[in-house]
């Protein structure tokens, strides 16, 4: 049994709205909403899963949208950058003129630790960068949304290296290489690199030691967890071993459907996930219906009515033709075969 963490799972943000959120993942970033869904432990709220075509496993980026919540407060002790991978130096032009065409707020070219990266911004201020995979070695990318308005060529493939912000990198980092078997690898500045079994961008961190910052507020444009990729169940088991047996606040194993989860804080602010790859996100739907009707796993299936009573409907359908059209297909033989 590989007990290995294999590099990033998916990371989960805040937005102030799903539907606009949704716009920016779909129409501007090119990515698949393959999972239409509810946060499990608050189910007035949506759950928003967008990723490469298939929703491979390190492709994810998912969206809470708490009711009420405050704007978040950057800071120390918090997952600060979100980094998506693309293939290589020159589709960062191209992305320069999109995000300008689309009035999406961003930096100039920049590079660290020998990738070309660009910062960028969404409309609740929320951090990403892009980052070129055109030196990158390890973990492979997903495959682009077969109906993204991006073209292939300079599609995001995946999610890059994590920024951390904090005032202990110490003891941050002796979790990541104690505890997680991360390897630092390099630092730049303020930044130091860690990575997971040489995976490259796809299996890596960067701790930013900020000392004169306050404690971050979590908030809407910020980001509430941060998970890992492990195999199957049987190596999830051993990691919520190996976390508890540590000391660590955590929360036992938890069933997801989609994936089998263990949640743990790392230091005080910070909220980490280890999760498996599968079953995945076509558990329950097919793929040209994936992301376009709200899906609830079994065991929530018995409260759909109040759960969506309590929820704004908003459109999830793509808007590319071909998508539409394969989507319309579908409902149409499905509901003649019932027929």
């Amino acid at each position: 049994m590989n007990t290995n963490l294999t590099g990033l799972h998916h990371l989960t943000a805040i937005t102030s709205s799903a539907p606009k959120i949704f716009d920016f993942m779909t129409e501007i970033l090119g990515l698949h909403l393959i999972k239409k869904t509810v946060n499990q432990d608050d189910v007035r709220t949506y759950h928003l899963y967008f990723t490469d075509d298939m929703g491979t496993a390190g492709t994810d980026i998912t969206f809470f949208d708490f009711p009420g919540i405050p704007q978040a407060i950057h800071g120390t002790n918090e997952l600060n950058r979100t980094s998506f991978r693309i293939p290589n130096d020159k589709a960062l032009d191209y992305w320069i003129q999109r995000f300008d065409q689309y009035k999406v707020r961003h930096g100039e070219i920049d590079e660290r630790f020998g990738a070309k990266i660009l910062y960028f911004y969404d409309f609740d201020g929320q951090n990403y960068q892009l980052i070129s995979d055109e030196h990158n070695q390890g973990v492979p990318g997903g495959t682009p949304y077969r109906y993204s308005p991006v073209p292939a060529e300079f599609a995001i493939v995946g999610l890059g290296p994590e920024y951390i912000t904090t005032d202990d990198p110490d003891n941050l980092g002796a979790v990541l290489v104690d505890l997680l078997e991360f390897e630092k690898v390099q630092k730049e500045g303020q930044f130091t690199l860690y990575e997971l079994h040489q995976g490259g961008h796809g299996a890596q961190v960067i701790v930013d030691h900020q000392r004169f910052l306050n404690q971050a507020m979590q908030g809407y444009g910020g980001v509430h967890h941060l998970a890992f990729r492990t195999d199957d169940e049987k190596s999830l088991n051993y990691w919520i071993e190996r976390i508890s047996g540590r000391g660590f606040k955590d929360s036992g194993f938890v069933d997801r459907f989609y994936f089998k989860s263990e949640y743990f804080r790392p230091i005080p602010g910070l909220l980490f996930e280890i999760a498996t790859d599968g079953p995945g996100f076509l558990l329950d739907e097919t793929y040209e219906e994936a992301g376009v009707h709200l899906e609830l796993p079994p065991f929530l299936e018995g409260d759909r009515a109040s759960i969506e009573a309590n929820l704004v409907p908003f459109n999830t359908v793509p808007n590319s033709p071909e998508a539409t059209w394969v989507i319309n297909k579908s409902f149409i033989l499905t509901t003649a075969l019932a027929g």
